[in-house]
């Protein structure tokens, strides 16, 4: 039950977001490398006049519109022969692209695409995307036709993909609708690609040691390193004491601003506790930066108010801001929870560690939250910051971050491991609702799905899950869907 997690300033998908800090340090993600090439067949060039350079003019207006979903365009151009289909192979392979996008032009034989796809292996949206509404039919010609024939080779290239093992999508409607649902889609995949680079090549601390007998939170560092593609940093406690202990007045008194700046401080929070916390905080900012960390899972147990105990105790809201900067810390060890956050993180939708606190079966809501850190940037108010006598299940005691979530829609994301050792992911999308909360320094919101709170823990615990999730704004699941695509996991949802 013991928890943590922390803050940072989203731009909220689907649903909306309070910030109470300018937190303009926000950590920049690398984004995603998309490759794109559009088909055609090289045999109608000479047959029809122009039809060439307008399907170029297609591709560079799809282009266009790619590059703003804030996506690295590598172009292989117009393949229209197996030669070209080798040749942008070795680009994509080359350039190490995250998703490839073939723009179907007009019509192409498979064998001058499946080339294309199979060196990289990554997913493939398939676009078939038709310029005009309809055609005028008495009066088109056989050019006009073709330049808006997208779809007479979309079902090949399904059968030639699915035979050859390719993982691929296709994607239907109006090319020049940008708000159709179409191109929503395709944009959703790009930022999931996105989202995913946050995974791939992270560095996530791992400092202390999981909290005692959770046997669901520990992890398998090899199967994050080899399924993910991350990075997991070993680290010890006195890698941050040092830098605790190296922190100057200034900074010290700089930390304090951006603390009283970010949150509510509340009657009965001491100068000393603050000054302790604005001294870790400073001390957790040099770990990340020397370490280049993405995320931190951390937890130490402490003994007889030793100083590692001191310093577990100081972490929340130094935490918090590290969060609010892009930076997820789950507290408890709990990495698999901390990656979960990092994903919800860069498809923006918040990420605050979580857990199911209690159901409501007047009201019909299950109440969730955590001691600890919160994702303050979804919080439905300005986040207050209390100071405990007692952490709960935990040694030492300080000052702990509480609000609950803005009201709206939101999903809730956990990444369990299977008995055959894969990583799976388990999502479900609901609404926070409004009314009371504890009032007992956690974060904790009352959470609503689409089903009775005694149907939906029988449903979620039947895939299997850990018992911390990662709890973000807007309904997200379509993009987690794709993430989990491009990742090459599974993602159970539950109602």
């Amino acid at each position: 039950m013991p928890h943590d997690s922390v803050a940072r300033k989203p731009e909220a998908v689907g649903g909306s977001a309070v910030c109470p800090a300018d937190m303009t340090d926000r950590v920049q993600r690398p984004r995603a490398r998309v490759g794109v090439f559009a088909i055609g067949l090289e045999a109608y060039w000479d047959q029809f006049d122009g039809l060439k350079s307008r399907l170029e003019g297609y591709q560079t207006d799809v282009e266009a519109r790619l590059s703003s979903c804030d996506v690295e365009i590598i172009s292989a151009g117009l393949v229209d022969t197996p030669v070209k289909a080798r040749l942008a192979a070795e680009l994509f392979v080359r350039e190490a692209v995250d998703l490839i996008v073939c723009h179907v032009a007009t019509y192409a034989t498979s064998s001058q695409v499946l080339p294309v796809v199979q060196g990289r292996r990554v997913p493939v949206l398939v676009l078939n995307l038709q310029p005009v509404d309809r055609l005028d039919y008495e009066q088109v010609d056989t050019a006009e036709w073709l330049a808006n024939c997208c779809a007479c080779c979309v079902p090949e290239l399904s059968n030639a993909f699915a035979r050859a093992d390719i993982d691929f999508n296709v994607v239907s409607g109006m090319l020049y609708d940008d708000e159709g649902p179409a191109w929503r889609r395709i944009k959703d995949w790009c930022h999931a690609a996105t989202a995913v680079c946050a995974l791939r090549g992270a560095r996530i601390g791992f400092l202390g040691h999981t909290y005692p007998g959770m046997l669901d939170m520990y992890s398998d560092f090899t199967m994050h390193h080899g399924q993910l593609g991350l990075h997991v940093e070993i680290l010890e406690m006195c890698d941050l004491q040092t830098r605790v202990e190296a922190a100057t007045e200034d900074q010290i008194d700089a930390k304090i601003a951006d603390i009283r700046s970010a949150f509510e401080i509340l009657p009965g929070v001491d100068d000393e506790a603050l000054r302790w916390s604005a001294r870790v905080a400073v001390g957790l900012d040099r770990l990340v930066a020397d370490f280049d960390l993405q995320g931190l899972a951390y937890y130490y147990r402490g003994v007889d108010g030793n100083d590692y105990e001191a310093l577990g105790a100081g972490l929340i809201v130094g935490n918090s801001l590290l969060t609010a900067r892009g930076i997820p810390c789950a507290g408890e060890g709990d990495l698999k929870t901390c990656v979960a956050m990092l994903l919800m993180d860069a498809l923006g939708a918040g990420g605050s560690y979580t857990e199911f606190y209690a159901m409501d079966f007047v009201d019909d809501f299950l109440l969730m939250g955590h001691d600890g850190p919160g994702h303050v940037a979804i919080s439905e108010q300005r986040p207050q910051l209390r100071q405990l006598d007692v952490y709960h299940g935990k040694a030492g005691a300080g000052i702990s971050v509480e609000f609950k979530v803005a009201a709206g829609p939101v999903t809730i994301l956990g990444l369990t491991q299977t008995r055959a050792g894969d990583l799976k992911f388990v999502a479900a999308q609901g609404e926070s609702i409004p009314g009371p909360i504890m009032q007992i320094g956690n974060t904790n919101s009352r959470l609503s799905f689409s089903l009775d709170p005694a149907s939906f823990m029988d449903a979620w615990c039947a895939e299997g899950p850990t018992h911390h999730v990662a709890l973000g704004v807007g309904h997200q699941v379509p993009r987690l869907k794709m993430a989990a695509r491009l990742l090459n996991l599974k993602l159970a949802t539950t109602g």
